[in-house]
């Protein structure tokens, strides 16, 4: 089963968040609601994935992507916001995430898809 960080300040939304990703038949193995806290359970943990808000407290979840994706196992990136426009293309690809989806379309994707195949 995949693993997943979970990464958003809001702790409402992380749990909605989980409950889509565990009926995904995904395994959430950690939350963080910072980037530094992300970036710490990311080492520890070492996800196959992140779900990474763009808007966080202390940094940018384009910035934490980019950071994410140079860790040795390379982690699947997923960018979500509120904000439809909070990255554009060119952030993604500059990011090396794998894309961006609005939180209001999760529901409608497949996150098994999105994150989960290599």
């Amino acid at each position: 089963m995949p693993t997943v960080l979970l990464v958003d300040d809001d702790p409402a939304f992380r749990a909605l968040a989980r409950r889509m990703l565990t009926a995904a038949g995904l395994d959430v193995v950690a939350e963080a609601d910072t980037a530094a806290a992300a970036r710490d359970a990311a080492v520890e943990l070492r996800p196959d994935t992140a779900l990474v808000d763009v808007g966080l407290p202390d940094g940018d979840g384009v910035t934490l992507a980019r950071v994410l994706g140079e860790l040795p196992w390379r982690p699947r990136v997923l960018l979500t916001s509120t904000d439809p426009d909070a990255a554009s293309p060119d952030d993604v690809r500059r990011s090396g995430a794998h894309g961006f989806v609005p939180k209001s379309e999760l529901p409608d994707g497949s996150l098994e898809d999105l994150l989960a195949d290599r």
